[in-house]
């Protein structure tokens, strides 16, 4: 992988990470009722959820390469059809909701998927935006679990993961230093923005729900996926015409 691929890819992943997705409007919202500390172990449980779902993914990927050349073609196509379809969800749902209101969503959300799972009253019940309206906090043991949980219950990301990491891999070259320059670059997008969901708060929040800001930042992820969904589809039509 060159430099030059690489740093489209870097660039890619972090826009695309600073959307509000699972993980950070669950580090948004613990950052706020918790504090930093002890969202910490949040991050960290997040961060193992998406190390696993990255890495069967391109274990996926390594063994379909040397096994099915062919298949991996058709993973190309279908990713490229599934990154359109992100893009144009991502442009029309853009207006839908606020980041507040999100957190808050996901936050009864994980409590009430906890209190079912434990047939007990859950300690992670939603908490008012106040950190003073907190009476019991969880244990990190707790935190680290949900962090795990939210990340892993969410298998649209390897759907995600198989669609977008094609564009970016030499499949004719050794494989393993660029899943290498892949991982580290994905992690540091999602650690850079969960540390600043995390920290932003309601500052952050306060921002994004400003007029269209929030909107056009999905728009631009649509964007992205589109034009990655098109670079993928040429990979597929050049692949025919050799």
């Amino acid at each position: 992988m060159s430099w030059h691929l690489f740093a489209v890819f870097f660039a890619s992943t972090f826009f695309i990470s600073a959307t509000p997705g699972p993980n950070m409007l669950l580090a948004f919202q613990y950052g706020m009722n918790y504090g930093v500390k002890r969202t910490l172990w949040t991050l960290a449980g997040l961060s193992l959820g998406l190390f696993v779902l990255l890495l069967s993914t391109l274990l996926g990927l390594d063994v379909i390469s040397r096994q099915s050349p062919w298949l991996l073609t058709i993973i190309k196509a279908v990713g490229a059809a599934y990154l359109i379809y992100l893009g144009i969800s991502s442009w029309r749902d853009a207006g839908d909701g606020s980041l507040m209101s999100d957190a808050k969503e996901l936050s009864a959300e994980v409590a009430a998927d906890y209190a079912v799972s434990d047939g007990a009253p859950s300690t992670l019940q939603p908490r008012s935006l106040s950190s003073a309206a907190t009476k019991i906090a969880p244990s990190n043991t707790t935190l680290f679990r949900t962090g795990v949980w939210v990340s892993l219950s969410n298998p649209k990301a390897i759907l995600f993961f198989a669609a977008f990491f094609p564009k970016f891999i030499n499949f004719s070259v050794p494989l393993w230093p660029q899943y290498v320059l892949l991982t580290i670059g994905l992690f540091l997008s999602e650690t850079i923005w969960q540390i600043v969901y995390t920290l932003g708060g309601k500052k952050l929040a306060s921002w994004l729900d400003v007029g269209n800001r929030l909107a056009w930042l999905n728009r631009g992820c649509g964007v992205i996926f589109i034009i990655i969904a098109a670079a993928l589809l040429a990979e597929v039509l050049n692949s025919f015409m050799v």
